[in-house]
């Protein structure tokens, strides 16, 4: 099971399968983020238009992005659709998995310097990057620029924080310009930090639009520092205009304020 995932999928979730065995009525998978459990994908959930030939959609050992439909702990049983998934859909969830398997062979490897198992180091850190708003790549990845601070600053010891950014540093290869300011958002809702988040949630979509990488994590409400990456100067400074823009205007929707200081 992949670190961070419960047992079993959710209903409409992305997963990444690897097909094993193929026959006449559908495909069977192994479900890689989730311990290799095995699904179906039914022929009538392969392509929108009649299926003549199963093999012409997929083929064994492929990897695959699929949707969930159902899902029957008790029975051990998963549905999974491929038509209801679309490219972007696919790009997306590929890109998420790629990170985030590279994100735990890291932590696996600072572990082993800890002198940890990965699981009990993966429960220290989790809740603290789920709190600054980060996942643990983005978070290598930054410490890979940076230095241990931004794990740190999420409040991981000093000692766990060292050795992440130190494996980090060794197999991150950084590359682009960055570009970076300080959000300062005040919430007057009684929901104001899922506010916050969800704000900051589509913000990081952006990437995707601009073809650049953002990255946000607390300093400490009510300061977010922004952090956006891209192959050039230029690309970077229209991505964090794009960033600031929508932010500002997504948070005029609430009650509360919001500005923005380049550094």
């Amino acid at each position: 099971m992949s670190l961070g995932h419960a047992e079993w999928p959710e209903t409409g979730e992305m997963v990444v399968a690897t097909v094993s065995r193929i026959e006449s009525y559908g495909a069977y998978v192994a479900l890689d983020e989730y311990d290799n459990k095995e699904a179906l994908l039914h022929i009538s959930e392969i392509s929108s238009r009649w299926v003549r030939n199963i093999r012409n959609h997929v083929r064994e050992n492929q990897k695959v992005v699929l949707q969930v439909l159902r899902v029957d702990p008790s029975k051990g049983q998963v549905d999974l659709s491929l038509r209801r998934v679309n490219k972007d859909d696919r790009r997306k969830k590929i890109e998420q998995w790629k990170k985030n398997r590279k994100g735990e062979t890291l932590l696996k490897q600072a572990a082993t310097e800890l002198k940890l198992t990965p699981e009990d180091l993966f429960s220290e850190i989790s809740p603290k990057l789920n709190e600054a708003n980060i996942n643990l790549y983005d978070a290598l990845e930054q410490s890979a620029k940076k230095g241990a601070k931004i794990f740190t600053d999420a409040g991981i010891k000093e000692k766990i924080a060292d050795a992440l950014a130190t494996v980090a540093k060794d197999k991150i290869i950084v590359k682009g310009v960055t570009v970076q300011g300080v959000f300062e958002v005040t919430a007057m809702g009684s929901r104001g930090i899922e506010e916050i988040k969800d704000v900051f949630h589509t913000v990081r979509d952006l990437g995707d639009e601009t073809e650049s990488t953002v990255n946000i994590y607390t300093l400490g409400s009510p300061k977010y520092r922004v952090e956006v990456t891209a192959e050039d100067y230029k690309k970077a400074e229209f991505a964090l205009d794009r960033v600031v823009k929508h932010a500002e205007k997504e948070w005029s929707q609430h009650e509360g304020t919001i500005s923005f200081k380049r550094e």
